[in-house]
């Protein structure tokens, strides 16, 4: 049952992002390519990058290690729009990054995950990176979700009161997807927590830093920086709870997600203090 309800579940989240995406919010951000591509390069290429260097470092037992792989191929989460406007960045830049992001997961997640699966648990294991189906997959929970979100919002057939129900009905699917599965691993999960827990804290802001630091390096604006931030540090657990135990049928590779789920949300109300402490003109 539940490995019917969580794609569906996530299906439903992707679709509330679609809801709160504008053509204008895409025309928006291609008016500014340099941000749009640093946010690509840190999602897709970095975090990957920093979350291997993390699992090797710590020595990551080999499920843990492919489970933060999985984690961090997965694109930026559907509440890193709302945290950016509560930060006072630039939500349409934010926006844009998860739907681009969302769309490229089709491509550069079973890439990751395929790669994951061969460095750590090795020739001999007996999971498998089922490429074609992650990709169908994808299709199936990301793409088309998003895709018909966006034509609904763009043709007018849904109005405003109903897009903020379906956003806020996403969010609790989010909370109930993560809570679930916290207290199905639970096992797990504090058996792994106090090497887990350094590893998805130190991911979440190595990357937030890295978004920061790429914006200041190309003189983006303030707000452009603080979306950068957050959709570097504001994965789609959701999305990575569903391919460990739908796709992967490995309930382990889920673990860090549920704990990067709870770590993320302590530092996005961080930075969402920081900035209310900040004058008005910071939000340039």
């Amino acid at each position: 049952m539940i490995s019917l309800l969580l794609p569906l579940g996530l299906g439903f989240i992707m679709f509330a992002l679609g809801l709160g995406l504008g053509l204008d919010d895409f025309r928006s951000a291609l008016r500014k390519p340099r941000a749009l591509l640093l946010g690509l390069l840190a999602q897709i290429v970095l975090l990957p990058l920093t979350a291997f260097l993390l699992a090797k470092a710590l020595r990551l037992s080999p499920e843990a290690a492919v489970g933060l792989m999985v984690l961090a191929a997965c694109p930026g989460g559907v509440t890193a729009g709302m945290i950016t406007h509560l930060a006072r960045g630039e939500t349409a830049l934010s926006i844009s990054l998860s739907a681009l992001t969302s769309l490229l997961a089709v491509v550069t997640v079973p890439v990751v995950v395929g790669l994951a699966l061969t460095v750590f648990m090795g020739e001999s294991s007996t999971v498998r990176a089922p490429t074609g189906q992650l990709a169908g997959g994808l299709v199936l929970v990301t793409l088309l979700p998003v895709g018909l979100g966006l034509w609904l919002k763009e043709t007018e057939r849904v109005t405003l009161r109903t897009r903020q129900l379906v956003q806020r009905l996403a969010t609790g699917i989010f909370a109930l997807i993560v809570l679930h599965t916290f207290f199905v691993q639970w096992p797990a999960i504090s058996a792994e927590f106090p090497v887990l827990a350094p590893a998805c804290l130190a991911l979440n802001l190595i990357t937030m830093g890295t978004g920061f630091i790429l914006g200041a390096v190309a003189r983006v604006s303030t707000r452009g920086r603080i979306a950068l931030t957050v959709e570097c540090g504001m994965q789609n657990s959701a999305l990575g709870i569903t391919l460990a135990l739908s796709l992967l049928a490995e309930p382990a590779f889920a673990v860090p997600s549920v704990v990067y789920a709870l770590l993320m949300n302590v530092t996005a109300l961080a930075l969402i203090a920081w900035r209310s402490f900040q004058p008005a003109r910071s939000t340039a």
